[in-house]
């Protein structure tokens, strides 16, 4: 666990085509936050597209070369865009009858969650072990204890589709112990959701016009993945809700305070989000996921942003994922890339007054995967 401490002024840059690739790491407080996707881990954009992908470009044109250079503000790695290709979704199957009854009288259990996941199956399945919530075979075991997943199942890992069916499986399993296992919504499930629904559909950008199919490709989506998505996985994701308040934990996927455009309650942001996916309209749903990709809003803003969200919505500190741990110890930086030995994570990261908790360990950068017992004892 790391305690870091508040970081210097927004950086002030110029849009530019740079911005159709939905770069990951862009202050949530730049001047064209407002407009600007800000996808996770994008990459450069050369090379994507030689085998006959989609332009990100809505008119076809090929995007332009940019050697060297990057926008402030962004840090490229070599492994943002990983493309893994692999077989068939390696699954444990497990007999759901086997779950262990639930203790009478039993009061909730633990509480525990779980970062960012992005596709890595087996090192989810490795972390949960070594919590103790399931067992050898992949069973829930961990009785009447309480997990959450703060989102960002798929892309840039080789098995986001055997991630989901995980977490399904694991929901039955932990609910018939007497416990739960539970999911909140991550800008990658918006971009999935709207990759499979609209595809190459023309959305308007901050910098131009943009479609949910380039951004996915831009931003690490595995066509296994897409080959395998299934409608339940699909009703699944669009059901999830965007925040909850547990033990005074305030869960969100995103270092945002994006929450707060779509709602004065959980209940309410939680139903606009879900009543936005429902219009299926292509325009709402670029900006819901625009808005969910933003990120640093606590680093930058630090206590004053945390006290915003949880002034609306209760609870005396914010648990989140979405920004890797080593950029918000801005231990990384352009000129060092993936080749400069970033910092070890351990655990959260427990910035902004003690405030906030990130739980994205940078699995995508060859870091940990998180899962963590609430409250933390800093």
């Amino acid at each position: 666990m790391t305690q870091g401490a508040g970081q210097g002024p927004e950086v002030v840059r110029t849009a530019t085509l740079r911005d159709f690739r939905v770069p990951g790491y862009v202050h949530e407080t730049g001047p064209y936050a407002q407009d600007t996707p800000h996808g996770e881990g994008a990459g450069p954009m050369t090379a994507r597209y030689a085998s006959g992908e989609s332009s990100p470009y809505a008119s076809g044109e090929a995007p332009p070369e940019f050697p060297g250079e990057f926008s402030e503000g962004y840090t490229p790695t070599q492994r943002d865009l990983p493309v893994i290709h692999r077989g068939d979704t390696q699954q444990v199957v497990v007999d759901p009858s086997g779950a262990p009854a639930p203790a009478p009288g039993a009061g909730p259990g633990p509480l525990y969650v779980v970062g960012d996941v992005h596709g890595y199956l087996d090192q989810l399945v490795a972390a949960l072990q070594a919590k103790g919530l399931v067992d050898a075979a992949g069973n829930w075991s961990a009785g009447t204890s309480r997990l959450w997943f703060l989102g960002d199942f798929t892309d840039r890992g080789p098995d986001g589709i055997g991630v989901i069916d995980l977490v399904m499986r694991l929901s039955a399993e932990a609910a018939a112990a007497g416990g739960y296992c539970k999911a909140l919504m991550g800008n990658h499930e918006l971009l999935l959701l709207g990759a499979k629904r609209f595809g190459d559909t023309p959305v308007s950008s901050g910098a131009g016009t943009a479609t949910f199919q380039a951004a996915w490709l831009l931003n690490g989506g595995q066509k296994t993945d897409m080959d395998r998505l299934q409608d339940h996985h699909l009703q699944w994701m669009a059901r999830l809700d965007a925040m909850e308040l547990v033990d005074g934990h305030l869960l969100v996927h995103s270092d945002t305070t994006a929450y707060l455009d779509y709602g004065d309650s959980i209940e309410a942001v939680n139903d606009t989000v879900r009543e936005t996916l429902t219009r299926n309209d292509a325009e709402d749903c670029w900006d819901l996921f625009r808005k969910f990709t933003r990120r640093f809003a606590f680093r930058d803003e630090g206590a004053e942003a945390v006290h915003a969200l949880l002034g609306a919505y209760g609870g005396t500190r914010i648990v989140h994922g979405h920004s890797p741990i080593p950029y918000l110890l801005g231990e990384v930086n352009p000129e060092d890339g993936e080749a400069g030995a970033g910092p070890v994570i351990e655990g959260p990261h427990v910035y902004a007054d003690g405030l906030a908790i990130a739980m994205d360990g940078g699995v995508t950068m060859a870091g940990k995967l998180l899962v963590q017992q609430l409250p933390l004892d800093i």
